[in-house]
């Protein structure tokens, strides 16, 4: 069988994925626990190496773009520089999110890094957001329950001369001026400096090895899938697909999203022989599981966990299912709006981390709330 410039793609993502679970699972890289050492404990560390990932894979963008090497203005998928804003979902879809990660003990990159950790309870919590993502994509369940709203409130901001959401675009806009590349790159310049500073301002980030590698893996994948579908490969692979017989699924510049290649694998799964379903996502999905597997063999530490109880299982069952809806609502996770899209500096994804950030710390609240009243 021929190696074709698909095939190489796919394995070049899948070797990424895989130093990605890997390095996620030793360094216990986790947006939700980022999220919850800061509201429970007011350590900033895990959070820090969130924002560090941002930081760097917004870096690399800057770089790439101002290189010519690769075009996010164009389509990519997501399409997060869309000029549709459709903010509405992205503040709906982000809360789902934050309260079903929460629910669920971890994201949808946490989930499958404690999959390959032998973690029942994530792969229960995969197979129903998987499901739930599928419904959303591949059925008319998102067309009859949420286009009308989604629709209905989204801004054209073409109309308003603002030819995409990136930040830089947006301020061009409300002044006035003709959009422009140089103010684009100083936006996301001066805002990468920022989140730098916020990041290496702190000595207790600055002293732990494991945030630090984390971030900067993450943030790195980020950046690598950007070059891979962005630049002179990926335009080979479009190529490829623009004239092969049968098109392969998502041949688009995208860089890491977890939750839509949830639903991608199901539908797969649910035709096994069509392998131009594998793509992308799907093949991050399954390198992030499988590093993480070798890493937890390699150092003995994986575990088979289950349900304590049957609430225990009711919530990361529900939680399953609204980061699913959620997910594909707000177009992407804590990787995919929070790391990736932010890489692109759109409003959207901007709006998304925060909805997702409120939601899981809202949560964990009213967690901490009804157990003290149950006490």
């Amino acid at each position: 069988m021929e190696f074709t410039i698909h095939n190489q793609v796919l394995l070049a993502v899948f070797g990424i994925a895989v130093i990605m679970g890997a390095v996620a699972n030793k360094t216990n890289f986790c947006t939700m626990g980022a999220i919850s050492d800061w509201i429970n404990i007011g350590d900033t560390g895990r959070m820090r190496a969130w924002v560090f990932a941002m930081a760097l894979a917004l870096t690399g963008v800057i770089a790439l773009e101002a290189g010519g090497v690769v075009n996010l203005a164009g389509e990519t998928f997501p399409p997060y520089r869309t000029a549709n804003f459709a903010w509405l979902r992205y503040l709906v879809g982000g809360l789902m999110f934050g309260i079903g990660m929460t629910l669920a003990s971890g994201c949808g990159n946490k989930t499958l890094v404690r999959v390959g950790s032998g973690n029942l309870k994530s792969l229960t919590v995969l197979l129903i957001a998987m499901i739930a993502a599928y419904l959303m994509l591949w059925t008319p369940f998102y067309e009859k329950l949420f286009h009308p709203w989604v629709s209905a409130t989204a801004i054209d901001l073409a109309q308003r001369g603002v030819p995409t959401q990136e930040v830089g675009s947006i301020i061009s806009g409300m002044f006035g001026m003709p959009p422009s590349r140089a103010l684009n790159f100083t936006v996301a310049a001066i805002t990468a400096i920022g989140m730098f500073g916020f990041v290496f301002k702190s000595v207790d980030f600055r002293g732990n090895a494991d945030n630090i590698l984390g971030g900067a893996v993450i943030g790195l994948a980020v950046i690598a899938g950007w070059y891979l579908t962005g630049g002179s490969a990926g335009q080979t692979w479009k190529e490829y697909a623009d004239m092969a017989t049968d098109v392969p699924s998502r041949v688009q510049v995208q860089s890491f999203t977890f939750i839509s290649p949830m639903g991608d694998s199901m539908r797969y799964l649910i035709n096994p022989g069509k392998m131009t379903l594998i793509n992308f996502g799907v093949m991050a999905l399954v390198g992030v599981i499988a590093g993480s597997l070798l890493y937890a063999l390699a150092t003995r530490s994986f575990r088979i966990e289950w349900f304590a109880s049957f609430k225990d299982f009711a919530n990361h069952t529900v939680g399953g299912v609204l980061m699913g809806v959620g997910g594909v609502l707000s177009m992407g996770c804590t990787v995919g709006q929070a790391i990736t899209g932010i890489s692109t500096l759109a409003i959207g994804s901007i709006l998304t981390f925060f909805a997702i950030v409120i939601g899981a710390a809202g949560t964990m609240k009213f967690q901490y709330w009804r157990m003290m009243q149950e006490a």
